[in-house]
């Protein structure tokens, strides 16, 4: 039976940090993933682009989730950080999704980490509130791993349900959890053509409040609107996605373009029944918006559907019930804890569970707010540390912090605090918390404690 100091149950963008940081802090580490590559939603989900690095022009999330983005900057395959052309937040990261996957791989196994693809858990061993060991199942078999301290990046808290631990669902009055989204991508979009359609008709892009010069701010194109064209499609029986307008970014590579505009309502990620009608709702109504845009929108008429998902992108689900759980007043008041092990600028971005409509609360320009290490740990299990969108958070708050930026850098706490854990013997709960932040600011994470 293998044994590692730190074992890291799911590779998405989260989870790859937290097996960098553990291993770069010492800890053996193993990385284990049911896909057979990293990246979790930028990857396997289509999500593009990552959005935002920053807190007006503060760089707030650095260490190893930006220095992916240095590499890939290096290699030609991201521009970097850019202005936001959709006028929403301070800057999104444009990337190609392959690249990342290989350069993903690189960052982990150069930190010395182990990779376990093609693997999913099975079962949660627990003994005296601990977790004993993981039962998965892969191309082997069933078969059995042990560490000293684990790590629920799976995003939906599957590590921390199967080990007893509480969590809540969804929206706290009703259970309901934001829609889920299948991402289309498509190549060949002529930009400069669906440009000049911006610009001579300002009144369908509210965002730009008439001033559409913004979308020349940046390499790549970023936009939401076409949202007479959408209404009207949609009052034709056209479209029937319970939203109000069109939103896609382009990639890393010009012309090609990622859609966000599917809204599947009413379903449960952590439902396998319930999960897999999402997908085909999603594939039903990427369907509609492609026949939508290359016939309604300028520069789309010769754009080619590259891919859809190939898995549907998940906002939330469980939440751990941690030790503390990060609310919305803590993100608008921008409270700073003692315990903080991340920042993020990212504003609260709720879309609407019961249909159209997408709420937002912004933090003033440049406003920034902490992520807490006791919102990833639990009070019931001694050497679980919980990364990714599954923090313990309400339901505003988690619509804050959920996005990749600021996973990757919980994921880098979270990587640091069960490397040290791990190897001093300790539980999660009573980890000097000092100590871990002087480390993450070695290894490069921005942190104001």
């Amino acid at each position: 039976m293998q044994q590692y100091d730190v074992i890291v149950m799911g590779g998405g963008i989260s989870g790859s940090m937290a097996a960098m940081a553990a291993a770069t802090t010492g800890a053996r580490t193993l990385i284990i993933e049911s896909h057979g590559f990293l990246g979790g939603t930028l990857t396997a989900n289509g999500v593009g682009p990552m959005m935002t690095f920053h807190a007006g022009d503060k760089l707030a999330i650095q260490g190893f989730t930006n220095q992916l983005i240095e590499r890939l900057k290096k290699l030609g395959k991201s521009p970097g950080h850019i202005f936001d052309t959709v006028g929403f937040t301070y800057s999104v990261t444009p990337f190609d999704a392959e690249a990342m996957k290989h350069e993903l791989e690189l960052m982990v196994t150069e930190a010395g980490a182990d990779i376990l693809y093609h693997t999913m858990l099975a079962g949660v061993l627990t003994e005296n509130g601990r977790i004993t060991g993981i039962q998965v199942c892969n191309k082997s078999g069933i078969g059995e791993l042990r560490a000293a301290v684990f790590i629920d990046a799976t995003g939906d808290g599957d590590l921390s349900a199967g080990a007893g631990a509480d969590y809540t669902k969804g929206r706290e009055s009703d259970g309901a959890t934001q829609p889920m989204t299948l991402k289309m991508k498509m190549y060949n979009v002529d930009i400069p053509k669906v440009k000049a359609y911006i610009h001579s008709h300002p009144e369908d892009f509210p965002l730009y409040n008439g001033d559409t010069s913004i979308i020349e701010k940046a390499p790549r194109l970023s936009v939401g609107g076409f949202d007479s064209l959408f209404r009207k499609a949609k009052e034709r029986g056209e479209i029937s996605i319970p939203r109000e307008n069109i939103l896609f970014f382009e990639t890393n590579n010009p012309g090609e373009v990622i859609l966000n505009t599917t809204r599947i309502l009413g379903h449960d990620a952590t439902d396998a029944l319930s999960l897999s009608r999402a997908e085909m709702e999603g594939r039903k109504q990427c369907r509609e918006l492609e026949l939508f845009v290359r016939k309604y929108i300028p520069g789309f008429e010769n754009a080619v559907v590259e891919s859809t998902g190939p898995n549907i992108g998940v906002r939330g689900s469980r939440q751990i019930k941690g030790v503390y759980t990060l609310t919305a007043d803590d993100i608008l008041e921008q409270r700073l804890f003692d315990d903080t092990i991340a920042h993020s600028g990212y504003p609260i971005d709720i879309h609407s569970p019961d249909g159209e409509g997408t709420k937002h609360q912004k933090l003033e320009w440049g406003g920034m707010y902490s992520i807490p290490f006791s919102c990833m740990i639990t009070d019931s299990v001694r050497n679980l540390i919980v990364i990714g969108r599954c923090i313990s958070a309400t339901f505003e708050a988690q619509a804050a912090m959920r996005t990749t930026p600021t996973t990757g850098a919980i994921g880098h706490g979270g990587g640091v605090a069960a490397a040290l854990a791990a190897l001093e013997g300790q539980d999660v709960q009573d980890i000097d918390i000092k100590k871990v932040q002087t480390i993450l600011k070695e290894q490069g994470a921005y942190l104001e404690v």
